[in-house]
């Protein structure tokens, strides 16, 4: 049998998952590539069951908990990546806080736990206000699949059966955090944020459209040509938004009345 990279992958994961089970069912708790296999596995599982991917997350998160692991190990395992294959297609699912479910809890004293005092811990900083969103728009997919769009993709260039305003979204991804996304159902309306793409906004991939800087002289409107050209709903180039009367009206002549076309 010959299997793909990706597949022994999986299969080398689902294997330290199967010793982890295997462990925790005698009695033992866990060390850091055990918890993290058995975290990453139930991802898998869940989304080859038919699951989304925020149940997914859920259920890595219910899987564990600090006393099902080593001292120390809740300190290093944070945050789980693994990609998963749902039914609309890959994801990247990021398992946040896998193995405490949320804050440190609190000591005799009132104060964290006393694993969180040990040299070398993680210690949570101060919450820090979430970006604000630059533009708000209400897309609609009219596929009969769900799409779903994750955090950084640059949103112009998102599946060409969604349909929204794309000049609005030239250079904007999802105000969402890093490593999720959001699902479109089909024939159903959903209002996102978006953001500015930051850093040297240079859009290289995606669906082709761009493939260079976003703010180069000319790039958003021969954007909005090949978008259009290429059927994605919503993209109107910048000619193609002007109306009838004013392009059949040849410069400095007079717009002719409603009366004299009859």
């Amino acid at each position: 049998m010959r299997l793909t990279p990706t597949e022994r992958d999986r299969l080398l994961l689902f294997g330290a998952a199967e010793l982890a089970r295997a462990r925790l069912a005698r009695g033992l708790r866990l060390n850091v590539p055990e918890a993290t296999a058995l975290i990453a596995d139930t991802v898998c599982e869940t989304a080859r069951d038919g699951g989304r991917l925020a149940d997914a997350i859920e259920a890595a998160r219910a899987v564990l908990g600090p006393e099902d692991v080593l001292p120390g190990v809740a300190d290093v395992v944070t945050e789980v990546h693994v990609e998963a294959v749902f039914d609309d297609g890959s994801r990247l699912a990021v398992v946040t806080d896998p193995l405490r479910g949320g804050a440190p809890a609190a000591g005799p004293d009132g104060g964290a736990d006393e694993a969180t005092r040990v040299p070398g811990a993680v210690l949570p900083g101060p919450a820090l206000p979430g970006p604000r969103p630059a533009c708000t728009l209400t897309v609609r997919n009219t596929a009969t699949v769900p799409v779903s769009v994750t955090s950084h993709f640059h949103f112009f260039e998102a599946n060409p059966r969604l349909d929204f305003d794309r000049a609005a979204a030239y250079g904007m991804r999802l105000c969402v955090p890093a490593g999720s996304s959001v699902r479109f159902d089909p024939d159903a309306d959903v209002t996102v944020d978006l953001l500015p793409i930051g850093g040297a906004r240079v859009a290289v991939g995606f669906a082709g459209l761009v493939d260079g800087p976003l703010d180069a002289p000319g790039a958003k409107e021969e954007a909005l040509h090949r978008a259009a050209a290429c059927g994605y709903l919503g993209a109107r180039p910048a000619t193609a938004q002007t109306t009838p009367t004013q392009a059949a009206t040849p410069p400095g002549a007079t717009p002719n009345r409603q009366e004299d076309r009859r």
